[in-house]
């Protein structure tokens, strides 16, 4: 079946029909989400719909995001290449490897031991050398890496996190849902000094964000 589908149709299919219509302008992101193969991110029971307007289940109860909303994610971040950009949730691998495409470095953190794993094999398998993935609790970011121009958090919080604000470099910016346990505004965070200016996006939902400045596991 892998060999009968045209993943480069359904790639482009996925960018005119999913993300451009919904504002999705940013040049760089257009053409990570045209180069990063979104299929080899997923199980091959769901190669057919890999690259369709919902999310799908990774295991371990986690999903790979909505297209939509990793390039709405992305492009919060208003990179503009070069940056050092933190992840929280590695999950699939998926939005590390668009992230990679546009960022010089990226750091992913990954609650769940087995899917950072696979995550950073599947990364390197891949060839996105510029992608370090580790187990541990993302809800305190990755201080040996810090300062960040970017992070992303691919979870729900019920609060922004002060570690991750602790841990942005003067400028950056931090995108996170932000919200109860079943559905979050996704938000966004600038560091401007000592000071951050927050905006809220537009509503969504997330599996929880668990850790010791998010929900309990």
């Amino acid at each position: 079946m892998k060999k009968d589908l045209d993943f480069y149709r359904m790639r482009r299919q996925m960018i005119d029909e999913q993300l451009t219509p919904r504002g999705i302008s940013d040049p760089l992101v257009i053409a990570a989400f045209e180069n990063v193969p979104r299929h080899a991110f997923v199980a091959d029971e769901f190669l057919e719909i890999s690259y369709s307007d919902h999310p799908l289940p990774i295991g371990d109860n986690q999903t790979i995001s909505q297209p939509y909303m990793v390039a709405l994610m992305t492009e919060c971040l208003a990179l503009k290449g070069g940056e050092k950009v933190l992840e929280i949730g590695a999950g699939s691998g998926y939005q590390a490897a668009i992230l990679s495409r546009i960022a010089k470095d990226v750091f992913s953190v990954e609650r769940i031991p087995e899917l950072a794993d696979r995550a950073d094999r599947t990364l390197k398998s891949l060839g996105y050398s510029n992608c370090l993935v580790t187990a541990g609790d993302g809800t305190v970011g990755w201080p040996e890496h810090a300062p960040y121009d970017g992070i992303i958090v691919t979870a729900g919080a019920p609060d922004i996190p002060k570690s991750l604000v602790s841990q942005l470099g003067p400028g950056g910016r931090l995108v996170i849902p932000v919200g109860s346990g079943y559905s979050q505004v996704l938000t966004v965070v600038e560091k401007c000094g000592d000071s951050i200016k927050t905006r809220d996006i537009c509503g969504c939902v997330f599996v929880p964000l668990i850790g010791e400045e998010g929900w309990r596991g």
